[in-house]
C-alpha cells in the first residue's frame, strides 16, 4: 500500500474537535463542525448513489454550495489531450452564458496553471493539496508556491469574476490516483463576505471527498462493464441479455414491439479444443464473436452477446421477423467460412411469429432453444425458425410444441403455471463453479447473489449489514476461505466492532495459552479494535482495500498478527462509509483458500455496490 499521510476522516475529525465559536467579518455565524461534517457525510452518500460521474460532479457541486454557503460552485476536469480545462457541472446561481451542463465550457490550462502548481505539496508532504481564495480585486496567490506564471494566472480568475460580477472564488485542486484531475471552484456574488481560512480548510476536505466519490464511481463503472461484458470476447453475457430482454418485453407487452432472440451454437469447438488446444478454442470463438458483431450492425438497437462456453445470441428490438431472419441467414453462412470451425447451430424466436403470447424472457429462451435443438439435430446449415414449420394439415409447429413440452408449466395463454411458480431454468443461466477464484466470476455470482435477496426481499432494503453480509458469504463460499468478517465503525469514532462474522473450519493457530486466549478475543462477535493501531484496516474502511500473505516483507506488524494469531495465511479485505458509519469486509484464507489477492479490486467494487442505496447501522 502506498504511504499515505491524512484524508476525508482525519480531516473531518479535525475540523469536528476544532470549534469556532467567532464570527466572520460580516457578522455571519460560522457553520458549525457538526453542520460540516454532516454534510461531508451527506456528500458521500449521494456520490456514492451516483450511477454515472455526470451524476457524481453533480452532487458535488450541490452539496459543496451548500455546505460552503457559496452562490455557485462547479466541477471541471483537465482533459489532457486538449490541454483545457473543462467545466462538467455548474449549480447556483449562474451568470449569462453559463450553464448547468455546459456542451463546450473550457479554458486553456496555460491560464490556470496552479492545477499542476498545487500538486507540489501532495508530492513533497503527502498532505492534501490546499485550497486557496481569489478575490476580484486581488492578484495575490496567498500559500501557493511560487511559479513564473502566479500573476497571470491570478489576473485569469480575478478578471473572470469582475466579468460575472461575483466578489471572490474558494478553488479547490481535485486530485485522483495521485494525478490533477480538476478542480473544485466556489463563487460569492458581490457584498457576500470573503471565504477564510476556515472555509480554505473545509473545501480542502470536500475536494477530497469528491475524489474518493469519483474514486468509486470509476470502479462502479468498472464493475458494470465486467459484470456485463464477457471477457473473452467483449461481447455482452448472459447478464445484459437478462436486464435487456426484461425491459424489451415489457415494450412488447406495451405497445406490440417485436422482440426477436437468436440462439447458435459454435459447431466443433469440443474438437478443436482437444486436437489443437484450448487456446486455438477461443481464437475460435473470438473470430465468431466477431462475425456475430458485424451481423448485428445490421440491425439498429439489437445485442449481441455471448451466453457461455459455444453458446452465443443475438437480442433484437423492434426489427421485422424477416429481417432478422435474414440477419440469421447471413451469420450460418459466416461461421461456415471460419478456418477450423464447423458452422453454427442456429435457432431463431420472435414475437413477430406465429409462436403464441410471450410475455416471460424465459419463454422467448425456451423457443429460441427448442429451434436451435432441433437446428443442431438435423445439422442445419440454415437457421430453424420457431412458428415457421407447420406440419401436415397445418399441425402445430414442432420447434413450439417441443418448447411448451420441456415447460412443465407453460399454459396455453403463454403465461406462468402460477404464482411464485418458477419452470426448470434455462440450461444457459449460470450456474457458477464450486470454486473459482476469478475476478470476473466472483463479480457475476455476488452480484447475482445481491440481486436474488432484493427479489425476494430476504432482509429490509435498507439492512446495509445484510447486503455486506451476502457479499462476504458468497465470497468466502467460492474461494473456499476459512473465515470472514463484516465490522462496523460508528461515525466520527475510531473503534472497530464486529458485526458479524463465520467461522468455516478451525486453523492450526499458536499454541501458547496467551495467544489461544487473544486468538479467542478475535473470534468473538464482540471484538471491537481501535483502528490507530491498525493502519491499513483503518483506510480500507473508509472506502479501500488491501491484501496480505502471513510472512510477507513490509507486512504491517500489527496487521499480520490478526492473522498469524487465528493461524491464518492471508486475507483480503475492503470497506466504505456510507451514512450509517464505515464498514470492513474481511475474508481469510488458509491452506486450501485460493488466492485471494488477485480478487482484491473485485471484493471493493462489490462492498461499494452493497454500500449504495438505503442505509442502516448495525444492529446493536
Amino acid at each position: 500500500m502506498d504511504a499515505h499521510q491524512g484524508g476525508p476522516r482525519d480531516e473531518a475529525i479535525r475540523l469536528s474537535g476544532e470549534a469556532d465559536s467567532t464570527a466572520d467579518g460580516a457578522g455571519r455565524p460560522p457553520a458549525t463542525p457538526d453542520v460540516r461534517l454532516r454534510a461531508v457525510v451527506e456528500l458521500a452518500h449521494d456520490m456514492a448513489g451516483a450511477l454515472t460521474p455526470l451524476e457524481a460532479v453533480r452532487a458535488a457541486a450541490v452539496r459543496a454550495t451548500a455546505a460552503l454557503e457559496a452562490t455557485m460552485a462547479a466541477v471541471s476536469v483537465w482533459d489532457r489531450e486538449s490541454g483545457r480545462l473543462r467545466v462538467l457541472a455548474n449549480y447556483g446561481e449562474l451568470a449569462a452564458g453559463e450553464e448547468e451542463f455546459p456542451e463546450d465550457e473550457s479554458y486553456p490550462v496555460a491560464d490556470f496553471p496552479e492545477i499542476v502548481t498545487y500538486l507540489d505539496e501532495h508530492w513533497t508532504t503527502g498532505r492534501l493539496p490546499r485550497a486557496w481564495v481569489q478575490t476580484a480585486e486581488d492578484t495575490d496567490p496567498g500559500p501557493a508556491p511560487d511559479h513564473p506564471a502566479a500573476g497571470a494566472f491570478c489576473l485569469q480568475r480575478a478578471a473572470g469574476l469582475r466579468r460575472r460580477g461575483r466578489e471572490c472564488c474558494l478553488v479547490a485542486p481535485i486530485v485522483l490516483h495521485g494525478q490533477a484531475w480538476g478542480e473544485l471552484y466556489l463563487a460569492r456574488t458581490a457584498g457576500r463576505p470573503v471565504f477564510d481560512e476556515g472555509d480554505v480548510d473545509y473545501a480542502t476536505l470536500l475536494a477530497a471527498q469528491i475524489s474518493a466519490g469519483l474514486s468509486q464511481t470509476e470502479r462502479l463503472a468498472d464493475l458494470r462493464r465486467l459484470a456485463f461484458t464477457d471477457p473473452l470476447t467483449g461481447l455482452a453475457n448472459r447478464r445484459a441479455v437478462d436486464a435487456r430482454l426484461e425491459g424489451a418485453l415489457q415494450a412488447h407487452n406495451r405497445d406490440n414491439t417485436v422482440v426477436s432472440l437468436v440462439v447458435c451454437d459454435v459447431n466443433g469447438l469440443k474438437r478443436v479444443n482437444d486436437q489443437l488446444g484450448h487456446e486455438m478454442g477461443d481464437r475460435l470463438l473470438e473470430r465468431f464473436a466477431h462475425q456475430l458483431s458485424l451481423c448485428a450492425a445490421k440491425l439498429p438497437g439489437s445485442l449481441a452477446a455471448r451466453l457461455g462456453g459455444d453458446e452465443f445470441c443475438l437480442l433484437v428490438e423492434g426489427q421485422k421477423a424477416d429481417e432478422v431472419v435474414a440477419v440469421a441467414e447471413d451469420l450460418c453462412a459466416r461461421a461456415l467460412q471460419l478456418t477450423e470451425g464447423e458452422g453454427v447451430a442456429c435457432g431463431v424466436a420472435s414475437t413477430g411469429d406465429s409462436i403464441g403470447p410471450v410475455s416471460t424472457a424465459d419463454r422467448l429462451f425456451r423457443l429460441a432453444d427448442a429451434a436451435q435443438y432441433r437446428a443442431k439435430a438435423s445439422r442445419a446449415a440454415h437457421p430453424v425458425v420457431a412458428g415457421r414449420s407447420h406440419g401436415p394439415g397445418f399441425s402445430p409447429d414442432p420447434t413450439v410444441l417441443l418448447a411448451d413440452a420441456a415447460d412443465p408449466h407453460h399454459r396455453a395463454d403463454g403465461r406462468r403455471g402460477g404464482p411464485g411458480q418458477r419452470g426448470n431454468g434455462d440450461r444457459r443461466r449460470f450456474r457458477g463453479a464450486a470454486r473459482s477464484a476469478d475476478p470476473g466470476q466472483l463479480l457475476t455470482t455476488v452480484l447475482a447473489a445481491l440481486d436474488q435477496n432484493e427479489v425476494h426481499r430476504t432482509s429490509h432494503p435498507a439492512d446495509t449489514l445484510a447486503r455486506l453480509v451476502t457479499v462476504a458469504e458468497t465470497s468466502a463460499r467460492l474461494l473456499d476461505a476459512v473465515a470472514w468478517w463484516v465490522s462496523y465503525v460508528p461515525p466520527g469514532s475510531h473503534l472497530m466492532r464486529t458485526a458479524q462474522h463465520a467461522v468455516y473450519r478451525m486453523t492450526s493457530g499458536p499454541s501458547s495459552t496467551g495467544a489461544a486466549t487473544q486468538r479467542a478475543q478475535i473470534e468473538a462477535p464482540d471484538a471491537v479494535f481501535d483502528l490507530r493501531h491498525y493502519p491499513l484496516t483503518r483506510r480500507a474502511a473508509r472506502g479501500g482495500g488491501f491484501a496480505l500473505r502471513a510472512g510477507a516483507a513490509g507486512n504491517d506488524p500489527s496487521e499480520e498478527a490478526v492473522m498469524v494469531v487465528s493461524g491464518y495465511k492471508g486475507m483480503v479485505a475492503a470497506g466504505g462509509p456510507n451514512p450509517a458509519g464505515g464498514w470492513l469486509v474481511e475474508l481469510f484464507a488458509d491452506d486450501t483458500t485460493l488466492p485471494l489477492g488477485q480478487i482484491a479490486a473485485a471484493l471493493r467494487a462489490l462492498v461499494a455496490v452493497a454500500l449504495s442505496g438505503p442505509t442502516s447501522p448495525p444492529p446493536d
